[in-house]
């Protein structure tokens, strides 16, 4: 059985940290349109995946 992998501590804070500048790019310059209108469509998402179990 091949070894299992795990996030690293610095993984996971390199992507913490990348979402979070993501999120204070669009607050910055398009005041949240872009993280709305992705939280918008997961949802949908999130939906659809619920019509179809």
């Amino acid at each position: 059985m091949p070894p299992r992998h795990s996030m690293s501590d610095k993984v996971a804070l390199f992507l913490a940290l990348v979402i979070v500048a993501a999120l204070g790019a669009d607050y910055v310059f398009a005041d949240l349109s872009n993280s709305l209108f992705l939280a918008r469509k997961l949802s949908d998402l999130r939906v659809y995946i619920a019509f179809w179990r």
